[in-house]
């Protein structure tokens, strides 16, 4: 199959998606739930609240007690009991009584209304067991009670399958009786950086060599997306080493990313490599920086390659390998979530290719945006990433762009599910 000479950004993303799909289920505790995705529907085993209680410190009757109740004409109840959360009253409430109840506490059988304790006068002991309290309002039945199976019903779902589960999720399925829940595996991600220039982070480079930075940035980044990185040794610009790395990488991981040797040059065999072991399916993407990205599939395997420059390696992370990685592990929003500003200066732009600004977003006192290109845009820098807060986007094709002009901003570190 003849591999096209140029794609889309949009392009790039629906076929490296179209070739993964979510990894087999896993059962995790609770507490390993956190921000993923679940693989099943998850019921309650019980009534949640299993029981009818006070929603507030108060007092407990029925409501037709306190018909006609006024400031001019309040109506007095004896109280007969007390009742905190973990107690129960197993008597019965007669005409003119009262229970003192506590936020959580049981409903008493024959009540059906509470009235907080902040609106009852207490007219002898404090308000509690053998006192007296006067009410100047009526109640309404149910009034400041939580009915049994408020929140869930037993055998309810509870958390759907497709759902992320949130810290407010893990309680909830805490309160079902869910101590654990099968969700989607995290993808084991290889990574190889390739380059004869290249030495560990520990090590102090001498004359014509880098330290390999690229490696590490992308093992957060898997982390970020939810990944499990591992870092292989680095691959000389070799091809038949570099062969033997990538199959073997293959055969081993979900996912494997390169970065280095994606474009043409004479040590650039990452193209070859998965041409040769694979299916190789694309090499160059409309955008700038970034423009070679090698994706085919290997022993089964996605395996993609970056370029070296750092800002066109993680672009391209960003932009198409994440939504893979998430992809696999269930979810289903795939891009950050965007803005739009204004220019912050003058710009003219030359190259046709979709470009992606590092820049920074402001919020003005008006609620709208501007944005600030950072002023170096090397592709070989990290810098520059790290002070900016997002992608600002000036779309193919060239021309000038005005201080004022409106701009698309891609927002780093935000995730996919946040809508702006």
């Amino acid at each position: 199959m003849a591999v096209p000479e140029m794609i889309s950004l949009e392009e790039a993303r629906e076929l490296v998606l179209s070739r993964v799909s979510p990894l087999q289920p896993e059962m995790v505790s609770l507490l390993d739930l956190i921000g993923r995705v679940a693989a099943e529907d998850l019921a309650s085993d019980i009534e949640v609240s299993p029981f009818a209680h006070s929603a507030m410190d108060g007092f407990a009757m029925r409501a037709s007690q306190l018909a006609g109740a006024s400031e001019d004409a309040p109506v007095e109840l004896d109280v007969i009991a007390e009742v905190p959360a973990g107690g129960w009253f197993e008597g019965t409430i007669g005409e003119g009584q009262c229970v003192r109840i506590m936020t959580g506490a049981p409903l008493p059988a024959d009540a059906d209304a509470v009235v907080k304790y902040e609106v009852v006068g207490v007219v002898s002991g404090e308000g509690r067991a053998g006192g007296r309290v006067a009410f100047t309002a009526p109640a309404q039945a149910g009034d400041n009670v939580r009915p049994a199976g408020d929140e869930a019903h037993a055998g309810e779902v509870i958390v759907h399958a497709g759902e992320v589960i949130h810290s407010a999720g893990v309680g909830f399925l805490a309160g079902c009786g869910v101590t654990e829940a099968a969700t989607y595996r995290r993808p084991q991600v290889g990574i190889i950086a390739t380059g004869a220039e290249l030495v560990p982070p520990t090590e102090v480079p001498v004359r014509g060599q880098i330290r390999n930075s690229n490696s590490f940035m992308l093992a957060a980044a898997c982390i970020d997306a939810g990944a499990v990185p591992h870092i292989l040794p680095i691959s000389p610009d070799d091809y038949d080493g570099l062969l033997a790395e990538v199959s073997d990488a293959a055969r081993t991981f979900d996912f494997v990313i390169t970065s280095g040797g994606a474009a043409n040059g004479d040590y650039d065999f990452i193209k070859k490599v998965v041409d040769a072991a694979g299916e190789l399916l694309m090499t160059t993407v409309n955008m700038r920086p970034g423009k070679a990205q090698t994706f085919g599939i290997v022993h089964g395997t996605p395996v993609f390659g970056l370029p070296g420059n750092p800002a066109a390696a993680y672009l391209g992370f960003e932009m198409i390998i994440r939504p893979a990685l998430r992809a696999m592990q269930g979810y289903s929003h795939f891009s950050r979530p965007t803005v739009t500003a204004r220019l912050a200066e003058d710009m003219c732009k030359r190259d046709p290719r979709r470009i992606f600004n590092r820049a920074t977003l402001c919020k003005e006192a008006d609620g709208s945006y501007s944005v600030m290109p950072a002023k170096n845009q090397s592709s070989g820098l990290f810098g520059p990433i790290q002070r900016a807060n997002c992608f600002m986007v000036m779309p193919e094709g060239t021309g000038e762009y005005h201080k004022g002009d409106m701009l698309e901003c891609v927002l780093l570190d935000i995730p996919e599910e946040v809508l702006l």
